[in-house]
């Protein structure tokens, strides 16, 4: 897989944690609390404008929260 730049990497990633959340059922508010995040800041990673980096062990937490495995977030989908 290859990222032209870094807000290609931060909108797929972004695109992939919304998807796997709604496949869960989890509502925004109720991920961001299992995650300890704010709201906010869930909501700027799931944009399709997104631009806001994320740490690896969040990122991690996100897939273990998930029950999913961390590379499923740099898949393309459509």
């Amino acid at each position: 897989m290859y990222f032209q730049d870094d807000s290609q990497l931060y909108r797929v990633i972004g695109r992939n944690i919304k998807r796997y959340r709604t496949a869960a059922q989890l509502a925004q508010t109720q991920f961001a609390d299992k995650l300890g995040i704010s709201l906010s800041y869930l909501t700027k990673l799931e944009s399709a404008k997104c631009d806001k980096s994320l740490s690896l062990s969040l990122l991690n937490h996100i897939a273990n929260t998930l029950n999913i495995e961390i590379t499923g977030f740099f898949e393309e989908c459509d």
